[in-house]
């Protein structure tokens, strides 16, 4: 059996530390095939990566080095500093080279869009595009054998249902922290998307159909989180939450059978939940909602490919706020169908979304293989040979980016609950962790009145 040293590259923690979720499948299935296998991850560890990594090698001395690359940049267009992380795992495997001959393999969603030129760029040995538990066990069979012959797998093999997902291998060294700093833990109960939003990755990464877990074996893991490390409160990381086979009012069900204990938030389309299903899911657990409603209008909407209008956005608020479900939006301006008119009837209609967090951004992040690269490819912001590598944004051509930010800035101008530039909302955040408040924090902008029994 191999020694195994798997690293996750990740040091973005706006807006807030995530738990490398990936990387613990990945070494769950590993362990199940006997090998050794050791976790170095600098957010948890508090270390620079690179004297962490240099350590773990020279006292490991791994047979095959695996590295988890989350993130290629911010995807904000006003960011005052660029974050660029392929520079950064180029610059870790520069590193391994000067310790180790041994091959280094890169995974990760951030791999799987551009897996061809980041393993170009990084210089890494072998890439696996999608779900590395499947993936990878097979890659490192052919590594130890000396047949490993193709660069790149995946994602030709994906995984269909329970019982072929693993529960994840959690660090009891990763997770106190993370628990300690944001107040929650990751757990993701399926994966795949079968929506169309022009602008999203998820469908290259996950894939197209939706693959779910058994609601018993998500509850019982949730249990085991609990008796095992004392964690009360988790972010379900899906796509989208309320999938159209409403599978996620399964596990709310389950949830409650088994008594979880859990608080919980996650990702939800705003649209096909009705009051009764709210009142489920707040029995089961649920604290917070993060409600990708993406664009204020309906020009826009259409824009992106969204299938529901912004009349839907407001019932859905309106409803949280009836369920007193502190709920957040995230839109975007400056897609496709952008002109300085829909940007003043967005933020009217913006205005109109009551008691509700509200995350703003400017500009699509251009990433291949998405239905806004081929529009940009069309209008001529970018051609077919850009690599995209580094940060490319698009904004509709009948706008003017500096007037449109500048719209945005005034409109949330004074506001508690309206973060424009992102980074001004994580600045906040990191306020509020300074006084050693944790969790979502955006939440703790929205207020309910008591309710009052008759």
């Amino acid at each position: 059996m191999s020694r195994i040293l798997l690293i996750s590259s990740n040091t973005m923690v706006d807006p807030m530390p995530t738990y490398p979720l990936g990387m613990a499948l990945v070494a769950a299935a590993l362990g199940q095939d006997g090998h050794r296998v050791k976790q170095l991850d600098p957010v948890a560890q508090k270390m620079d990566l690179m004297l962490l990594a240099e350590t773990a090698i020279n006292e490991f001395n791994p047979d095959v080095i695996g590295i988890s690359v989350r993130n290629i940049d911010t995807v904000d267009s006003c960011a005052a500093t660029e974050r660029w992380y392929p520079g950064y795992v180029k610059k870790l495997v520069d590193r391994i080279r000067t310790l180790t001959s041994k091959p280094v393999v890169l995974g990760g969603p951030a791999f799987s869009i551009m897996p061809e030129i980041i393993l170009a760029y990084t210089g890494a040995d072998f890439g696996v595009v999608g779900e590395g538990e499947v993936l990878v066990r097979k890659l490192v069979r052919d590594i130890a054998e000396g047949s490993a012959t193709k660069k790149i797998v995946g994602p030709e093999q994906r995984l269909i249902n329970t019982p072929d997902f693993l529960s994840p291998q959690y660090d009891d060294r990763f997770v106190h922290t993370y628990y300690d700093e944001s107040g929650m833990l990751s757990y993701q109960t399926k994966r795949g998307c079968p929506y169309k939003c022009n602008y999203c990755t998820y469908p290259l990464i996950e894939g197209k159909r939706i693959r779910y877990q058994d609601p018993g074996f998500v509850a019982g893991n949730l249990l085991e989180l609990r008796n095992k490390f004392g964690v009360d409160t988790v972010f379900f990381t899906d796509s989208v939450f309320n999938d159209p086979n409403e599978h996620y009012l399964e596990v709310a069900w389950e949830m409650i059978r088994k008594k979880c204990g859990i608080k919980w938030a996650g990702y939800f389309k705003p649209e096909n939940i009705s009051s009764e299903k709210l009142a489920l899911l707040k029995r089961s657990g649920l604290y917070a909602m993060e409600l990708g409603s993406d664009a204020a209008c309906d020009t826009t909407l259409k824009g992106l490919n969204k299938s529901f209008d912004f009349q839907t956005i407001f019932n859905m608020n309106k409803n949280c706020n009836k369920a007193q479900i502190p709920c957040a939006h995230f839109f975007i301006f400056g897609g496709p169908g952008e002109t300085a008119e829909t940007v003043e009837e967005g933020l009217e209609n913006i205005q109109h979304l009551e008691n509700c967090a509200v995350f703003v951004f400017s500009g699509i992040r251009i990433l291949p293989g998405t239905g806004i690269h081929k529009i940009a490819v069309e209008q001529g912001v970018v051609s077919e040979a850009d690599d995209l590598l580094r940060p490319c944004y698009y904004f509709s051509p009948e706008i003017d980016k500096r007037d449109m930010d500048d719209m945005l800035k005034t409109a949330f101008k004074n506001r508690k609950d309206r973060f424009f530039p992102p980074e001004k909302g994580y600045m906040r955040m990191q306020a509020l962790k300074l006084f050693g408040f944790k969790g979502l924090l955006w939440d703790m902008a929205i207020k309910f009145q008591k309710s009052v029994k008759n």
